[in-house]
């Protein structure tokens, strides 16, 4: 069966996770850290896209990020990827690329699961054993948008700014919103849409959404399609 077309819809927030070959560590020091996240930011420039959050593990990378447009999810990620390739070979002395396959994506309704999944990226450190607290992780966006440190790469996301007033009190709601976590469901239904590359949203937004767009925005029923009463032989 054809590998369905990635689907990105203009203007929606969506999850990107890129995963290495083998769980293999695609970060060894600080400096590959702060190089990915200095090749993010140039790749960001001046293209029609906003980085809204990120983790970088030892093996894998989650972004949340909105392309304005089809195609500048994918080229962000193919030139994002290849400079990292070059950068890590040549400083480890090897060959070959890191990426297991293309990323994923999954497109989302804004609200109410923007802020959740970062919420999501936020704990991703503290469940693999890395960190205690969030805020103890340097290699996410937790630490800029509670107020513990600035990266430019980062725009907020309009519903970031509904949580208050005032910078301090957003990134004080903010860090209580992380605190409260988000449960094993809504959990399951992020990861299954990024890994699927399915829409994230309510039943009413995702019909409508099928509407729009050309491509199917959610899984199949599983078995094979019935056939026609009248399509005999």
């Amino acid at each position: 069966m054809a590998r369905l077309p990635r689907l990105v819809i203009p203007d929606l927030p969506h999850h990107v996770v890129l995963r290495s070959i083998n769980r293999q560590s695609v970060f060894l020091d600080s400096q590959d850290y702060e190089f990915f996240l200095d090749a993010l930011q140039e790749q960001l420039q001046g293209q029609a896209i906003k980085l809204h959050a990120y983790v970088l593990l030892d093996h894998k990378i989650h972004l949340l990020l909105t392309p304005q447009t089809d195609a500048v999810l994918s080229r962000l990620m193919q030139g994002l990827g290849r400079r990292y390739v070059r950068y890590f070979n040549q400083r480890y002395q090897r060959f070959g690329t890191l990426w297991e396959g293309r990323f994923r994506a999954g497109p989302m309704q804004p609200s109410p699961y923007v802020l959740a999944v970062m919420t999501l990226l936020d704990w991703m450190p503290v469940r693999a054993g890395q960190a205690q607290q969030p805020k103890d992780y340097a290699w996410s966006s937790h630490r800029h948008w509670s107020g513990f440190e600035h990266r430019k790469l980062l725009s907020p996301h309009p519903l970031y700014w509904e949580l208050a007033d005032t910078p301090f009190g957003r990134e004080a709601a903010y860090q209580a919103l992380v605190g409260a976590g988000i449960g094993s469901t809504l959990t399951e239904s992020i990861e299954h849409s990024a890994m699927g590359g399915w829409l994230l949203g309510s039943p009413h937004f995702v019909q409508d959404m099928s509407e729009r767009v050309e491509r199917r925005v959610g899984p199949g029923k599983p078995g094979r399609p019935r056939k026609l009463a009248d399509s005999k032989a």
